[in-house]
């Protein structure tokens, strides 16, 4: 079906005045983004098929409402593991409240868009003032011309006027606002979000994440990490990243406070489950999807990491050896050069999570989703004007 609606999207951007007054297809955006996304994600919500992690969030929410923990203490193979943090059990929240009766509303993918969607939305508004020129109260715009002279009355002149040249803001839908249609549009996003959903709202809070930093908010960005941080281990770094960017740009107490939110709320929302049931939390949510677990993992992508890994023990020494050294390397450039915008981060952070998931032991391609969209996001959200 995907493969249809970007054969037609391409048809269509070859027909005359397929694009609006910027010069970009809107029409097959569009047509991408509802062949590829929306009729794929509502046949497979209305028939209950997708990848096995729907099944996974929908149990965790189940096992959370009924035990108040989303881990299995004896799972019998893969299918009963939960390899995520708590965080995760409550977009399967709905689907144990609502049972057979809620329809598409308890698909755990439908909110896992949702957070998405609003997450990227939050991140959208807050990188857009960045690269509009906004200043804040008190501060000339970037844009500044010179002194317009006045005639001078009888008497004394007065001081000369300032002129600020105010940047320019389109009337409808710009290129940049298409552009992000389409990235979500794009194979990996598309496939992940009608088939998956589990990786969209880790996505759009590391973008919100990003956002916030590059504004100058620590105590959003904290609170965005800290959520992230308790879906998956995996957005950890970007904690690292977030507060090298504000230690170059709004100084040490803002990185030391976007910290300090970032460490204590991910502890307040992992903790508790982490110490009444340690045993099934660290095999099924570390161990198991690096492949290190007493199951055997479905990541098995021949990346890197996974085809060293099979050689046998120094094999996977050498796999983990590469991956901490790329980890050393990332965060080395972190303090040497720390980025000063949004764009840069997500480009540290991009390089250090796609190092991340090409060196570890088990993996799949579908993780290389995250790093190849947060900078093309990064980028179009700074290249958006509001209205």
């Amino acid at each position: 079906m995907a493969a249809v609606g970007y054969l037609l999207a391409a048809v269509v951007a070859l027909l005359p005045g397929g694009g609006t007054r910027t010069g970009v297809p809107a029409l097959s955006v569009l047509t991408a983004f509802g062949g590829a996304v929306l009729l794929p994600l509502a046949l497979l919500v209305g028939s209950g098929a997708g990848q096995s992690e729907v099944a996974v969030l929908a149990r965790a929410g189940e096992l959370l409402l009924a035990h108040g923990s989303p881990y299995l203490d004896a799972p019998a193979g893969p299918a009963e593991v939960t390899p995520y943090l708590p965080g995760m059990a409550l977009f399967g929240l709905p689907h144990a409240l609502l049972r057979r009766g809620g329809g598409p509303v308890a698909d755990p993918r439908v909110w896992c868009a949702a957070a998405f969607l609003a997450a990227g939305w939050g991140a959208w508004r807050s990188l857009s003032p960045v690269r509009a020129g906004v200043r804040r109260a008190g501060r000339l715009p970037a844009q500044v011309s010179g002194r317009v002279p006045v005639a001078a009355g009888p008497g004394a002149a007065p001081p000369p006027a300032r002129v600020v040249v105010v940047p320019s803001v389109d009337a409808g839908p710009s290129g940049a606002v298409w552009g992000a249609v389409a990235l979500v549009a794009s194979p990996p996003m598309a496939l992940a979000a009608a088939a998956s959903g589990v990786d969209l709202p880790l996505t759009g809070l590391l973008c919100l994440a990003l956002a916030l930093g590059a504004a100058r908010r620590p105590t959003g960005a904290g609170l965005a990490l800290a959520a992230a941080g308790a879906l998956k281990w995996t957005a950890w770094p970007a904690v690292a990243v977030v507060v090298a960017l504000l230690a170059a740009t709004a100084g040490r107490r803002a990185a030391l406070r976007c910290a300090g939110l970032a460490a204590g709320g991910t502890a307040a929302l992992v903790l508790p489950w982490l110490l009444r049931a340690p045993g099934p939390v660290l095999r099924q949510v570390f161990a198991f999807p690096l492949g290190r677990g007493p199951w055997p993992t479905p990541a098995a992508s021949p990346l890197p990491g996974r085809l060293l890994a099979g050689l046998g023990p120094a094999g996977c020494g050498a796999a983990v050896g590469l991956l901490l050294l790329g980890g050393a390397a990332v965060a080395l450039s972190l303090l040497l050069r720390p980025p000063r915008c949004a764009v840069a981060a997500a480009d540290r952070l991009a390089a250090g999570l796609a190092l991340a998931f090409l060196l570890a032991p088990a993996g799949r391609f579908g993780y290389l989703a995250l790093p190849l969209f947060l900078p093309a996001f990064t980028r179009l959200a700074s290249r958006h004007r509001p209205g």
